[in-house]
């Protein structure tokens, strides 16, 4: 089963994958698809409020975030990543559950990112926007550090992330029904 939807003016068949007997998700996977990265970064971009930095989550999201990053000439952005690294200082942490992924997930930033964000307007970008988990942590870290964040954005909102009003998104995506027909 597919779900055929437009992203940035690009027509993607999005893969359905089961979460449950009840529940399956559209798999939206940028890796490998530069023109969807490319016209993704650009249509984010247009809508971005202003800002000094980006942070993203490990991983699907770092392509986005680098062509993010190229297109506007930024020369930083910031990944946290899924565990800390021994080139990591003075490590913040925090945890997550995705919708995507089976066990408990951390998120870390060392000493180079945190002092790269303190005091400064922080763009939060991501892929897909689901439960919101990965979001909140990303809110977590940069708080922690002491950024203030401008906005949240990411390609797809999926399922009730739809109807938040702080966040900016290209396109809603629906959940589905075990039959592979759209949630209401």
């Amino acid at each position: 089963m597919k779900y055929t939807m437009k992203i940035a003016g690009l027509t993607r068949d999005l893969p359905l994958c089961k979460v449950n007997d009840n529940l399956y998700i559209a798999a939206f996977i940028m890796f490998g698809d530069v023109e969807v990265t490319k016209a993704a970064a650009k249509e984010l971009l247009e809508r971005a409020p202003e800002y000094d930095i980006m942070i993203t989550a490990e991983s699907k999201s770092i392509p986005l975030i680098y062509e993010m990053a190229r297109q506007s000439g930024a020369d930083n952005y910031i990944i946290a990543r899924k565990g800390p690294k021994v080139y990591m200082q003075d490590i913040h942490t925090t945890y997550l559950n995705s919708i995507t992924t089976e066990n408990r997930q951390m998120l870390c930033i060392g000493k180079d990112a945190a002092d790269a964000m303190a005091g400064k307007r922080v763009l939060i970008v991501d892929d897909v926007i689901s439960t919101g988990e990965s979001l909140t942590a990303l809110e977590t870290l940069v708080n922690e550090v002491g950024g203030k964040i401008v906005g949240k954005m990411a390609v797809l909102a999926e399922g009730d992330a739809a109807q938040r009003e702080d966040i900016i998104f290209l396109e809603p995506l629906p959940l589905f029904h075990g039959d592979g027909t759209p949630m209401a």
